[in-house]
């Protein structure tokens, strides 16, 4: 063992250019590169529910992934860029992979394969508060075929487990595998997440820039949008419900004489009527809370005032109709 452990609807990105599937890099920038600077692509790979859209945003030092308590809640390839004086490093947050059971989880993990095999680094996400489980070992064989990769293994939620259980969860994952670094960390208190972006940074190549300096994410605006409404959907819900949630926004632009407005026009999408009353809520209640809920984050996002307007239609079984998952932005 080698390892160690270590203490207008505006189609465009919120500060950068490209989609948000795989890795594919954009034009680079004309920055100096004297002195070793490193660029490169790193991604998180874990069960679903491990921290890693938590972790990508506290490395990223904002908010461009959601986050919620309910497992498969990432649906895309989220970059995140971190900007550092000689380095800088895109973070692709990965849905978790799993055992699909619909169209839509085999697309997210056929998804998650591909971007593994364009990374320069890899952080496999196992929590320090949950045992280490058929799950983790089947991630960690996965890995093991990916010659050339080098794989750091973080220990997420080191806050939600004492220094004993830290320790012993450290020794698990080392026998998981033969990574090159082992780091336990959290992202609640910023407990070593500094010293995580070191270790993917120093598995990247030397190069130029692949984004202009301060941009944070390459998601299109009305993405993130999007994102933030189905995260305040996802809040407060019952456990089958969030894997049945799409948005799509319909139309997001300034109001007509005002640059301090924005109107955006969402739809949500579930699979049956029953989930449709259940986001509903008794007369309204609960569609009024999520959108009070994601108005706040979107203003926030954009810096600027919003007028939400949030419908909510069936479309059956959406997660296994191939033309349904298209028109909700699930191309595969």
């Amino acid at each position: 063992m080698t390892g160690r452990a270590r203490g207008a609807r505006r189609d465009r990105p919120v500060t950068g250019v490209g989609d948000n599937q795989g890795v594919t890099s954009p034009q680079t920038t004309t920055r100096d590169t004297a002195g070793g600077f490193r660029s490169g692509f790193a991604c998180f790979i874990g069960r679903p529910n491990v921290g890693k859209s938590t972790l990508m945003n506290a490395l990223v030092g904002t908010k461009v992934a959601i986050t919620s308590s309910r497992p498969q809640t990432t649906r895309r390839a989220i970059r995140g860029i971190v900007h550092r004086p000689d380095a800088q490093l895109i973070v692709v947050d990965t849905p978790g992979l799993h055992k699909p059971r619909t169209l839509l989880g085999e697309r997210l993990d056929s998804l998650v394969r591909s971007t593994l095999t364009e990374v320069d680094a890899i952080g496999f996400c196992v929590p320090a508060d949950e045992k280490v489980g058929p799950g983790d070992r089947f991630i960690a064989r996965e890995l093991e075929g990916l010659k050339g990769t080098p794989v750091v293994a973080i220990v997420t939620k080191t806050d939600a487990a004492d220094r004993r259980e830290v320790a012993e969860q450290l020794m698990r994952v080392e026998q998981l595998g033969d990574f090159a670094d082992i780091v336990p960390v959290s992202a609640v208190d910023g407990f070593q997440v500094g010293l995580v972006g070191d270790l993917l940074i120093s598995h990247l190549p030397e190069g130029m820039p692949l984004y202009p300096e301060g941009d944070l994410t390459d998601e299109p605006e009305h993405v993130l949008v999007a994102e933030l409404i189905r995260e305040a959907a996802l809040e407060g819900v019952r456990d089958e419900l969030p894997h049945s949630i799409a948005v799509v926004v319909d139309e997001m632009q300034p109001r007509e004489g005002r640059d301090d407005l924005v109107e955006v026009y969402a739809h949500l999408f579930v699979e049956r009527p029953s989930q449709k009353a259940i986001v509903i809520g008794a007369k309204g209640s609960r569609l009024r809370e999520v959108g009070t809920a994601a108005r706040r984050q979107i203003e926030a996002l954009l810096g600027v005032k919003i007028y939400l307007d949030l419908r909510i239609s069936v479309a059956k079984d959406w997660q296994r109709d191939p033309k349904q998952l298209r028109r909700l932005g699930f191309d595969g």
